[in-house]
This record gives C-alpha cells, structure tokens and sequence, in this order.
C-alpha cells in the first residue's frame, strides 16, 4: 500500500477511456461532450463512490480470511465481495471516461477498530455498518447529481447496496426492511466516515 491519504487521492485528476454500468447491465458509453461536461461535483462523487468499494472490498476480504464465519454468513460476504468488485469496475470506468484516474487497492491504508474480526457477530454487525454507509453515499449522490449519464450507474448500485443491508440485518435479527425513505448521506458525512477507517 503507498498510504495515500484517501482526501488526497479525492482529489487527484488524470486520463480518461470508456464506461459501462456495473453488474452486467447495458454498457452505458459516455459522448465526448458529456464527458467535457462532468462537473467537479460529480467528480468528488465518483472519487468519494470509488473510495467506498474499496473500502469494502477490504473489509470483506479481511472478514472472510478471519475464519469466523458460518457457511451462510460467509456465503453472503462472498456474494457482497463479487458484487462490491463489480459495483468498483462499474465506477472506475466511469471515472476514467470523465477524464480521471481511478483509485485502486494500494492507494488506501485501511483499519478497522479492535476486535472487528473476532467473531460472526463482531464481523456481520461491522459489514452491516459499511453496507449502510454504502447505500448512503449513493443516495446522497443521487440528491445532488447533475451528470444524467451518471444515474443509472449509481441507483442500480444503491439498489444492490440496499439488498446487501437488508441481508445483513436479517443475520443479525434487526428488521430486514428498513425505512420508507432510506437515508442520503452528504459528501462531508460519508467523507467523515471513511476517515474512521484510515490508517
């Protein structure tokens, strides 16, 4: 890892190339003017988006060599891992096609408070937690979007973000449906929450 702080990597620009929406949907091409267009807003949204998955994927990653999980809780961190990997190759495309560099794995030094993988419970309660940042984060970004070309990409996220929460609390006996307006997290709040996880 080169322990790039990750407010810096939000801020870091460079080359471009193609998008597709993740999860095997329709390849959504940007056109060049569309991608001229981006405004820094949607852009601090990508690299704050990008910077989510991977935060999750290392989690799980974490979660699933702790060797504490049953077979269906580590079922599902599987299932979690394969969607997240997609979620994080839709996003980079996309990032890339608006003129900029994806974060990747060793741009981020990532920690995780005491205890955190020393049981299904600890392990599940946290990926719920994330999760729930996650699903978040792209409805906050939905909020404030001016990019058309981005909605797609990022309601279809949210959506499977929202199945992952829902599956989660279902391990950990919460109520499987949360509320009727499921809550938008602003830039700052989700920025703030990844903090907590950098080492």
């Amino acid at each position: 890892m080169s322990g790039l702080t990750r407010t810096a990597l939000l801020q870091r620009t460079a080359a471009g190339g193609a998008a597709i929406v993740a999860g095997g949907a329709t390849p959504l091409l940007f056109a060049p003017a569309a991608r001229a267009a981006v405004p820094d807003a949607d852009l601090a949204s990508l690299r704050l988006l990008v910077a989510t998955e991977l935060l999750t994927a290392d989690f799980v990653a974490s979660a699933l060599a702790a060797n504490r999980l049953g077979k269906r809780a580590a079922a599902l961190l599987r299932q979690v891992r394969a969607d997240d990997a997609a979620h994080y190759a839709g996003l980079a495309r996309l990032t890339q096609s608006a003129g900029q560099t994806p974060a990747t794995a060793d741009d981020i030094d990532f920690a995780y408070p005491a205890g955190s993988f020393a049981s299904q419970a600890s392990i599940l309660a946290l990926a719920w937690r994330l999760e729930t940042l996650a699903a978040g984060a792209y409805l906050g970004a939905l909020a404030q979007l001016q990019t058309p070309e981005l909605r797609l990409a990022f309601a279809q996220i949210a959506a499977n973000e929202a199945q992952h929460v829902g599956a989660l609390a279902t391990h950990l006996g919460k109520p499987a449906i949360g509320h009727a307006f499921a809550p938008a997290l602003a830039v700052a709040d989700v920025s703030a929450h990844l903090d907590r996880y950098e080492s």
